[in-house]
């Protein structure tokens, strides 16, 4: 639960803006007299089961990802520093990576990667 507005803060930054748009269009001249609270009530729940369900991915994922970590399978990760030559990065725990927290880091390397962003081989 440390990760959920770390993993989830964009997606909730969506939801937060949708609701604002639900409630503007609900509250026009046009729409009935209970849409604004059927409107808000529906558009909430199903984000906050989208939202719901995408975290449970993302940790099982990571729990998936630092088991087999573990028993040092190898790792793929996406990497960020350059896209066009190197998309991903091959991890593995017996050539000199290490797993701080939910980050694998080598010194090899100048960032850490975030075990959400990666998958088994």
């Amino acid at each position: 639960m440390a990760n959920f507005f770390f993993l989830e803060g964009g997606y909730l930054i969506l939801a937060a803006i949708i609701l604002l748009i639900t409630l503007f269009v609900t509250t026009r001249p046009f729409m009935s007299k209970g849409s604004v609270k059927k409107g808000l009530i529906s558009v909430s729940l199903v984000l906050a089961v989208a939202i719901g369900a995408h975290f449970a991915v993302t940790t099982n994922r990571m729990v998936e990802v630092q088991a087999a970590f573990a028993e040092d399978k190898e790792i793929i990760c996406e990497s960020r520093m350059v896209r066009k030559v190197a998309p991903y990065v091959l991890i593995k725990k017996s050539r000199g990576w290490r797993l701080e927290g939910d980050n694998f880091v080598s010194d090899d390397y100048s960032r850490p990667f975030f075990s959400a962003r990666c998958i088994v081989e």
